[in-house]
């Protein structure tokens, strides 16, 4: 799965003015990503406002990725939930066969114990045909995944092979990534820790603010794998107020204002989400205007 090192970039779902998909804009969002620089793609995720979607609409969306991307990329695609049979029938249910790995985050709202989360990630390993990816984001969920029981999944489940780490917790981070089984991939899920991330151990990050500005997270996750740390550095240094900025009023308020300010779509969202505030929208616009790689 060396395909899933570096920069994965967590797609937004463009709409129009009306509130209906934006197919041409999504395409224009996978190209520029792809021109870009990053390594792979990942579909219907959280920035994907996948849970405001039908399923006709995930469809369409899934159709629109695989053909603009033309094979040029590899792709993983969210599936998940907070109930597990049924999470576990989409898996069976869907074809896979375009895809490199799945992406399921771990069980919102209902609050499982470690044990209940072991278990639902157990179920959905027997009935996924690609590798899984956990997704830890307790800011969303309301739970944490502990490494502990990381290292339970990845030792019971042998087709789970990595997880995108949203703790916002470096130090969790580090003991993660020191005890789980060698060849198992901690991503990093929060830009601001991608670097961190990648000097203790991860293989990369899924990134928001990648699709708006690939080249310049690309090249930094290039340089902390290639272990030129300062490089990195200066780069993480000049890109963390745009990290800020974007999550300023939400995900993916943040981002899609950086794609109003280049052009390629527009910046709305689906309720209960709303827009970037016109003050917010002005800061990304001159953030991302005025950027100059540092090095």
């Amino acid at each position: 799965m060396e395909q899933l090192y570096g920069t994965g970039v967590a797609l937004v779902t463009p709409f129009k003015k009306d509130g209906s998909l934006d197919l041409d804009a999504l395409k224009k969002v996978v190209r520029h990503s792809i021109e870009g620089g990053v390594d792979y793609l990942v579909v219907l995720g959280t920035t994907a406002e996948s849970v405001t979607l039908t399923k006709e609409e995930k469809k369409r969306v899934v159709e629109t990725v695989i053909l603009e991307n033309n094979g040029q990329l590899p792709l993983v695609i969210g599936i998940g939930g907070n109930n597990t049979s049924a999470v576990a029938e989409e898996l069976k249910a869907t074809d896979l066969t375009p895809f490199d790995a799945v992406l399921s985050v771990s069980p919102y709202y209902n609050k499982p114990t470690q044990e209940g989360i072991f278990q639902h990630y157990k179920v959905l390993s027997s009935a996924s045909s690609k590798p899984i990816i956990l997704y830890n984001v307790p800011g969303r969920t309301g739970s944490n995944i502990l490494p502990s029981t990381v290292v339970k999944i990845a030792e019971s489940c042998p087709n789970v092979i990595g997880i995108k780490e949203a703790c916002g917790d470096i130090e969790q981070i580090k003991k993660l990534i020191r005890e789980v089984p060698d060849g198992f991939y901690v991503i990093s899920g929060d830009d601001i820790t991608a670097l961190p991330t990648v000097i203790e151990g991860g293989i990369g990050v899924i990134s928001v603010l990648g699709q708006g500005m690939p080249s310049e997270m690309s090249r930094m996750i290039r340089y902390g794998l290639n272990g030129e740390y300062d490089k990195g550095h200066q780069l993480h240094n000049a890109l963390t107020p745009g990290m800020g900025l974007i999550f300023e009023e939400g995900n993916p308020a943040g981002i899609k204002a950086i794609f109003e300010s280049l052009g390629i779509s527009t910046a709305a969202v689906r309720l209960p989400l709303v827009e970037a505030s016109p003050e917010l929208k002005s800061k990304i616009a001159a953030f991302v205007q005025s950027f100059a790689i540092p090095i």
